[in-house]
């Protein structure tokens, strides 16, 4: 991780509208929906409200009745991988979905309309890394970042960027800039000159049973205390929390198994 977005202050920075290839919603399908709700209520406050309902059950999560991310309820039948999965935003996603296939990626829902609130895909990059396409209408995406509970960083963990960067160069329009460091595979992706998602080729570090995969981080106030509240509530944290140039940050797991990190911004 390179660059998060930065705190705004107490009240948070409001989002009306997100450029194309910006990460601007996150949303996690899971087998437990209540209890799901239960773990992140006690870990970052928040809310939920019913829908959208157009695709199924769906919970809204909420930070002082502003939009923060989608929890969704698996059929009991699909026995798939629980993983956040950020969507990306775009102005016309029929085009994004064909040039995903074009440039050999898949697309693997969608396109489609979530009635009024916008219209979607979900698709992999040609390493099978699972993502989201979002062309808003009645709703943007996320309405908040930089308080705690909110989403504010998002990253591609892959083997290495040379391979899979300029992918996501032609499909989104993105710049990009490299970590100049010998033993560091970091590509920041740029819109309009300011970063908004984050490649890091890991090699044979990254785990085997995951693959090539988005993560999410979530900002919290205290990393420490957050890491104990998440294995208090039967979560898992995946390695243990170290300071960086961007704050104290930590991999950890929901109780299904979901893979996110937290991230405690400088003082």
């Amino acid at each position: 991780m390179t660059e998060a977005r930065g705190s705004a202050g107490q009240n948070g920075t409001a989002h009306a509208r997100y450029a194309p290839g910006t990460p601007c919603w996150v949303s996690l399908m899971v087998h437990g929906l209540t209890a799901t709700q239960d773990f992140y209520h006690e870990l970052f406050g928040w809310e939920f409200q019913p829908g959208p309902h157009q695709l199924g059950t769906y919970m809204t999560a909420l930070i002082d009745g502003r939009e923060v991310a989608v929890i969704g309820q698996l059929p009991p039948d699909r026995h798939l991988p629980v993983a956040w999965t950020p969507y990306l935003a775009s102005d016309d996603v029929d085009v994004t979905a064909e040039t995903v296939r074009l440039c050999g990626g898949t697309i693997g829902v969608g396109p489609l309309d979530a009635a009024d609130a916008g219209r979607l895909a979900i698709g992999s990059d040609p390493s099978g890394a699972v993502f989201g396409i979002w062309q808003a209408a009645a709703r943007p995406g996320t309405d908040i970042s930089g308080v705690p509970g909110t989403p504010a960083w998002n990253e591609l963990l892959t083997y290495d960027t040379a391979s899979i960067t300029k992918f996501y160069e032609t499909v989104f329009g993105y710049e990009e800039e490299a970590e100049v460091s010998a033993d560091f595979d970091y590509v920041s992706l740029l819109v309009a000159g300011r970063p908004v998602a984050g490649i890091h080729g890991m090699g044979t570090a990254l785990p085997r049973d995951r693959g090539p995969h988005w993560k999410t981080y979530f900002e919290v106030a205290d990393a420490d205390a957050a890491l104990a509240l998440v294995t208090g509530l039967g979560g898992h944290v995946v390695g243990p929390v170290r300071d960086s140039a961007h704050g104290r940050v930590a991999t950890v797991t929901d109780p299904e198994g979901a893979r996110f990190a937290l991230i405690e911004g400088p003082r």
